[in-house]
């Protein structure tokens, strides 16, 4: 552990900066203008209750922020400045649907020129430990560097009963993109920490429509058929970040195993595979209740992984470093 990054006694004191004291994830992308993207999820201002996430009312609640980082890592990471309102407070990207939605979570983010995209996701209901229920998936799109964003209907995969004898089970509602000339790569899971990981790909025009993806069907890609996708690796993968790595020639993976209680590396010389089963990085043993592992984009280079590490006690957000040999 290099710091604390968020929080009151953060290295960014973004409790008083930012009226950020609780949060948690961090998936970050680099922009077009050298600065990289930092969102985090479900986050908390004064009213906050101490420890984990909530309350829902009276703690200036917003589902998901975001803040704008350098790749100074001498003290963890230095968040520059925040999406903000009117007050100077982070400001929420895109709010819920009260009746319809518990929250919006953020998953992964890339951009294309100036264009960025966020993919998330519309939780229905949040139900045991590691486990919830989505609506759907979707894409984001803002086109003033992050600023403002919105939520086309069309970039949605609805998790919706087809094919399957259970809802819920659509195998693309947490996401997390991967570049590639020409295109982007969505890894993808069902709801929850439990799943397998799948994959998809598309060209970078066409992000925000769902029917021009192609699907890893462990032999080929077919277009338009999320169900045809096969575990590129198997469970349980939990906020997953992916990248290449141009100093080790390898495809890396970072992600949550709940049944290892820890924050995991896989590594593969595709995308496709064949993945590694998985080298712990942190463990919950010396860090209870650990979740995320979000890389930033340096770590496309070289032999050091820095990356963003969530806490559910404290409920913040810590950066982390791993040297690999």
């Amino acid at each position: 552990m290099v710091a604390k990054i968020t929080g009151d006694d953060s290295v960014n004191d973004t409790a008083r900066r930012f009226g950020i004291h609780a949060t948690d994830l961090g998936l970050m992308w680099a922009g077009d203008d050298g600065r990289v993207r930092v969102v985090f999820g479900d986050t908390y201002g004064h009213g906050w209750g101490g420890s984990g996430a909530g309350p829902a009312e009276g703690s200036d609640w917003r589902c998901n922020v975001l803040a704008y980082a350098g790749d100074d890592f001498t003290h963890g990471l230095v968040l520059d400045e925040v999406a903000a309102r009117d007050d100077g407070m982070a400001a929420e990207l895109f709010g819920r649907d009260r009746e319809n939605e518990a929250t919006v979570i953020p998953n992964s983010g890339t951009a294309v020129g100036a264009t960025h995209y966020l993919h998330y996701m519309s939780v229905k209901s949040w139900d045991g430990p590691g486990r919830w229920r989505t609506n759907f998936a979707g894409i984001a799109v803002s086109h003033d560097g992050g600023t403002t964003w919105e939520r086309p209907e069309q970039a949605r995969w609805h998790n919706a009963r087809w094919r399957h004898l259970w809802r819920h089970n659509h195998p693309f509602q947490v996401g997390c993109f991967a570049t590639f000339d020409g295109g982007r790569y969505l890894f993808g899971t069902p709801n929850g920490r439990f799943g397998d990981a799948r994959l998809a790909r598309v060209s970078t025009e066409d992000i925000l429509v769902p029917e021009r993806y192609e699907y890893w069907t462990g032999a080929d890609w077919r277009r338009g058929d999320e169900w045809a996708a096969k575990p590129v690796f198997r469970g349980p993968v939990g906020e997953m970040s992916v990248l290449y790595n141009d100093t080790l020639d390898q495809w890396l993976a970072v992600h949550l195993d709940e049944h290892r209680a820890a924050i995991v590396l896989r590594t593969a010389p595709e995308p496709t595979g064949p993945w590694t089963g998985g080298d712990v990085l942190v463990s919950g043993r010396d860090y209870p209740g650990l979740y995320g592992g979000y890389l930033h984009p340096s770590s496309a280079h070289g032999t050091t992984l820095h990356f963003a590490m969530s806490q559910w006690n404290p409920y913040n957000v810590f950066w982390m470093r791993t040297e690999l040999g």
